[in-house]
């Protein structure tokens, strides 16, 4: 007892935001989001000094799975930031870009916090009603009649991750089979929901790019010895399958913590094994020819099985469960004792497969709502990346099925965003000043913090030194060399705007985006034809964006709003 340390009191700090030290820390954490965004983003190598593999990307959720943050300021950050792309997989960067962006600008106001996140939240309000709004000039509806939208929505996706290291022809052929297997997951015949299927990503590490595709139905991979015992497959109607989550080992490590009272004489394992052959006879009797184990499946029962011409596949991992209880249509069995008709599945056929130096069984179902997307890449690194990246794309694909609409990319809903605020609070500042009581020069303030927190997330897509500027009619985002000379004739410098909409050859006005300028009405009511006639746009998903809108600003005024930090160091 006397070597028990005495109980250390709770640190209590106030104002933290005051603290020099947690805004250098937050600045930090600042410079490596922002340098890691977009296209051109630097990529971040994360290691631990205790050993472990080396994690190299740009991605916000591979950046902080890996990077450790223990000020309880940072940890308000980061966990929003890993809530929303948990839910969203897209827009984390933006997110925790324009969250910092928002608590670095109102710091130089010199506003009270109470008045702060009032007006974020007004301000707050009136973006996501525009964004919402038939009138909204950066939003497109999207086309389902047509792919070209949805294929350069996740074309933007693949463009912006920089450590999956491809080429132009590599991203195209990408997008294409990301998009193929996403179709493929759309069911042909819905009646009141839709529900969607899976697509499956089958790693082939070593491998070109291009030789990536898409197959619809499962890929079980099999060594080249087991393959070859089961051909050839051959049958004219269906297979019948039963898919077991039960281990088929003949173990005892499913009994729970009671008693096994065994009679003497008896062999528990000639015991065990006579039920599992007893399993197999009746698996024979009703004619299965597949059978697939998520575990381990006794030698003895496969050699049974495979005098029978039942095909017998173990250790296929918990997984791989779901899509092929829906593949087969059948009821995983978890008991091996008695095995109900209603439980067996069926698939259209059975073949083999080789891609690379890899085996597989294809098992092809009759309705494809599941598919195998087989994605190569030269290196773990690599592929570790394009994994993530191909995640996100189709989860965002299934974000934009429940929300049928896009927003223009590459900067360019930021300075949109932020023209229409500046004007409609420097031209209707009644309907936020009425309510709360609040002054003019407060509302100023507190808008050119909010405007100025949108552009600087689009200057962060700027990393080699150039200029960035908007445009005075539309209010989109532009980015020209470095070192551009001091007298230029900005339509011959520039090519397009961010998101590739408009070409500098139309009679447009420039600004530096972080000068000061007069508030001015952005284009609304994007025309048809002006997205219809663009191949290659630059888009962001919806409702990942607004979301992470959101987010950045509750976060934002909730760590504006701390008046107290306690610690407990025990």
């Amino acid at each position: 007892m006397s070597r028990l340390e005495a109980k250390k009191p709770s640190l209590c700090k106030s104002e933290p935001l005051t603290s020099e030290r947690v805004r250098a820390t937050l600045c930090v954490l600042k410079g490596i989001l922002t340098s890691s965004y977009g296209p051109s983003g630097r990529l971040k190598q994360v290691h631990s000094s205790f050993g472990g593999c080396v994690c190299t990307t740009s991605q916000s959720s591979a950046l902080l799975s890996n990077l450790p943050v223990t000020h309880p300021i940072l940890k308000i950050l980061t966990t929003s930031m890993q809530n929303h792309v948990s839910c969203f997989r897209d827009c984390g960067l933006f997110m925790a870009i324009l969250c910092c962006n928002l608590i670095e600008n109102v710091q130089r106001t010199g506003l009270t916090p109470t008045t702060v996140t009032k007006l974020n939240q007004h301000l707050l309000s009136l973006c996501t009603s525009y964004l919402k709004s038939e009138s909204c000039g950066c939003r497109i509806l999207v086309d389902f009649s047509s792919p070209q939208t949805l294929l350069c929505l996740v074309r933007s996706i693949i463009t912006s991750k920089p450590a999956c290291m491809l080429t132009r022809e590599e991203r195209d052929h990408l997008s294409a089979l990301i998009l193929r297997a996403f179709l493929l997951t759309i069911p042909e015949n819905t009646k009141d929901r839709l529900i969607l299927g899976n697509s499956i990503i089958v790693p082939l590490k070593g491998q070109r790019v291009l030789d990536s595709c898409v197959l619809p139905g499962i890929l079980i991979e099999m060594s080249e010895i087991q393959l070859m015992k089961i051909l050839p497959i051959k049958k004219s109607e269906a297979f019948k399958v039963a898919l077991f989550c039960a281990s088929l080992s003949g173990d005892l490590s499913d009994t729970g913590e009671g008693t096994v009272v065994v009679t003497y004489g008896v062999s528990l394992e000639n015991a065990v094994l006579e039920q599992l052959l007893s399993l197999g006879r009746q698996l024979v009797s009703d004619h299965v020819d597949l059978v697939v184990c998520q575990k381990v499946i006794h030698p003895s029962l496969k050699q049974f099985l495979s005098m029978h011409r039942v095909i017998a596949i173990d250790r296929v991992g918990v997984a791989l469960m779901e899509p092929l209880s829906k593949v087969t249509g059948t009821q995983p069995i978890g008991s091996i004792s008695s095995i109900s008709p209603s439980s067996y599945g069926s698939v259209k056929d059975l073949c083999p497969a080789k891609f690379g130096f890899k085996h597989f069984l294809h098992l092809i179902p009759y309705e494809a709502t599941i598919c195998s997307l087989l994605l190569c890449n030269r290196n773990d690194t690599a592929w570790d990346e394009l994994k993530l990246t191909c995640q996100t794309a189709l989860h965002v694909l299934q974000l934009t099925i429940k929300e049928p609409c896009v927003l223009l990319g590459g900067g360019c809903t930021e300075t949109h965003l932020a023209a229409y605020i500046r004007h409609k609070t420097c031209n209707e500042p009644e309907s936020i000043l009425k309510d709360d009581g609040f002054t003019q020069t407060e509302l100023q303030l507190s808008t050119e913090a909010f405007c100025s927190a949108l552009e600087s997330v689009a200057g962060s897509l700027e990393h080699d030194g150039g200029e960035i500027l908007t445009d005075m009619k539309y209010g989109h985002f532009w980015s020209a060399h470095a070192e551009a000379p001091s007298i230029v004739n900005w339509p011959d410098l520039l090519s397009r705007c961010g998101c590739g909409l408009y070409n500098s050859q139309e009679e447009l006005h420039w600004s530096f985006l972080k000068s000061t300028r007069h508030p001015f009405v952005p284009q609304t009511y994007l025309p048809h034809e002006a997205t219809g006639s663009a191949d290659n746009l630059t888009l962001d998903c919806f409702t990942a964006k607004l979301s992470g809108l959101q987010v950045a600003v509750e976060t934002a005024n909730l760590i504006l709003d701390l008046s107290y930090v306690i610690e407990d160091k025990n």
